[in-house]
C-alpha cells in the first residue's frame, strides 16, 4: 500500500486531476456521487466541482436527495419514489446499499453517456444507490476511483457512525438486527471489487485513517485529505445579531448542526443550558427543525438553518465560544467554520474532533465516556467565560 498522504481536500484533488488530464487533447471528464448536494459532504462534493470547473476540466456532480437537478452537468439522479422504497425495504431486511436498482440503473446509463475518466464517490449510504450494481461497473470501466470516506459505513455490518457496530438502533433504521454479519460480508465481497490500482480512498481525519487501515479495504491506498471550508465565506463578519436578540453583553455560547441529534449532543446542549444563569449567558443553536423549535427549553435561543452561508458566518462571529458536543464525528465542517470566524471552539476528544482545532484559545476536553459530560462541559465553558471575554470588558464572575 502506499504511503499515507497528508493536505488540504480541494487545491490537492484539483492538482490531481490537472495530472490526470495532461496528454489526453480533451477536457478530463470527472464525475462526482453523493447522497445529497447539500449538507456537510455536499458542500465538499460542490466546491470541488467549482475549483475543477475553474481550471477546464469537464466536471459533472450526481447526487440522490435534496434537491432538484440544475441542469446537465448538475444533475440528482435519484427518484423520491426510489429512495422512499429503499428505505421502507431497509427496515424490513436491513439491507442498505442493496436496493434502489431502478434509479440506479438509469445511473449507469448516465455514466455510460459520460464515460468518465474518475470517478469521485463520496457517500453511497442513504437509501438511494444499489452498491453491487454501482460497484459492478466501476469494476468493468476503464475510470479512475476517488472514494472520501466521510464515515465508517463501508466497512461495518451496519453502522455509519462506529467502527465495532454497537448502534443497531440507529441510522440506518430497521427492525431486523440480524443480519448485521451478512451485510458485512456482502459489503466485503463488492466493495473491494474494484482494483486496488484504481481506487484510492480519501479519509478527512487520520483517525478515520486508522479505522480502514483495519478494515477489509486496507489493500487500497489511502490519502488523509482534511476538508476545507471557503474562506472567502467564512472569516470574521460584523452583523447586529447580537443587539437583534437582546444579548447585551451575555457571554455567548453556539452550537450548530444540521440535524441537531442525540450524537450531535443535543441532550448535552439542553443540559448545559438549564443549568447556567440566563442573566450572564446567552445559548444559541442553529439548525433544529420546525418540530424541534415548537417545544424549545426557555433557556436556549432556537433557530432554524441559516439561509445562506454569509449569515452563519455573522452568527459564528457574533458569539463569544463555539461548542461541539458531538460524540463521533470524522472532521466535523462546524468546527472550521467557527474558527475561520475568528470563535474559539470547544469539542470533546472523540473521533476527528481533535484534527480540526488550531486557534491557540480553543479547547479540546478530554475524558468523554466516562459519563459526566455535561459536567465538564459545564466547567470547562465557564473556566472559558472568565478568562477570554469577547464582547464584554469585565469578567464574568464565578457562577
Amino acid at each position: 500500500m502506499t504511503g499515507t498522504h497528508d493536505t488540504l481536500t480541494t487545491d490537492a484533488l484539483v492538482d490531481e486531476a490537472l495530472a490526470l488530464g495532461e496528454g489526453l487533447g480533451r477536457p478530463l471528464r470527472y464525475v462526482q456521487l453523493n447522497s445529497f448536494h447539500n449538507g456537510s459532504t455536499g458542500t465538499v462534493m460542490c466546491n470541488l466541482h467549482r475549483g475543477l470547473i475553474e481550471h477546464g476540466v469537464d466536471s459533472y456532480i450526481l447526487w440522490g436527495r435534496r434537491h432538484e437537478t440544475i441542469n446537465d452537468h448538475e444533475r440528482c439522479v435519484a427518484t423520491r419514489p426510489g429512495y422512499l422504497s429503499h428505505g421502507a425495504l431497509v427496515r424490513l431486511d436491513e439491507g442498505a446499499g442493496f436496493h434502489s436498482k431502478h434509479d440506479t440503473a438509469r445511473l449507469l446509463r448516465l455514466l455510460d453517456e459520460i464515460d468518465p475518466d474518475v470517478v469521485h464517490l463520496h457517500n453511497v449510504h442513504g437509501y438511494w444507490v444499489n452498491v453491487e450494481m454501482l460497484f459492478g461497473w466501476l469494476a468493468d470501466h476503464r475510470c479512475q476511483v476517488r472514494w472520501t470516506l466521510h464515515d465508517c459505513w463501508a466497512f461495518t455490518g451496519h453502522c455509519a457512525r462506529s467502527e465495532s457496530c454497537p448502534q443497531l438502533g440507529t441510522y440506518p433504521m430497521t427492525i431486523c438486527k440480524r443480519n448485521c454479519a451478512r451485510n458485512f460480508e456482502d459489503k466485503r465481497r463488492v466493495l473491494t471489487s474494484v482494483p486496488s490500482e484504481r481506487m484510492t480512498l480519501i479519509r478527512p481525519s487520520h483517525w478515520l485513517e486508522s479505522l480502514v487501515k483495519q478494515s477489509f479495504l486496507k489493500k487500497h491506498p489511502v490519502e488523509v485529505r482534511h476538508n476545507t471550508v471557503d474562506r472567502t465565506v467564512f472569516k470574521p463578519t460584523p452583523s447586529d445579531f447580537r443587539e437583534r436578540y437582546g444579548f447585551g453583553d451575555r457571554f455567548m455560547i453556539l452550537g450548530v448542526a444540521s440535524p441537531w441529534t442525540e450524537r450531535k449532543g443535543l441532550g448535552d446542549f439542553v443540559c448545559l443550558a438549564c443549568g447556567l444563569d440566563p442573566e450572564r449567558y446567552a445559548v444559541v443553536l442553529v439548525g433544529l427543525t420546525r418540530k424541534q423549535m415548537k417545544r424549545p427549553p426557555k433557556e436556549i435561543v432556537a433557530l432554524e438553518r441559516a439561509s445562506s452561508p454569509q449569515e452563519l458566518a455573522a452568527i459564528y462571529t457574533a458569539a463569544d465560544v463555539f461548542f461541539n458536543p458531538t460524540r463521533g464525528d470524522n472532521f466535523p465542517t462546524v468546527s472550521l467554520e467557527a474558527e475561520a470566524c475568528d470563535t474559539p471552539v470547544i469539542t470533546f476528544d472523540v473521533g476527528g474532533c481533535a484534527e480540526t482545532v488550531e486557534l491557540a484559545k480553543s479547547v479540546v476536553v478530554a475524558g468523554y465516556g466516562n459519563g459526566l459530560e455535561s459536567v465538564t462541559a459545564r466547567g470547562v465553558l465557564l473556566d472559558f467565560a472568565r478568562r477570554a471575554p469577547k464582547y464584554r470588558t469585565l469578567l464574568l464572575e464565578a457562577a
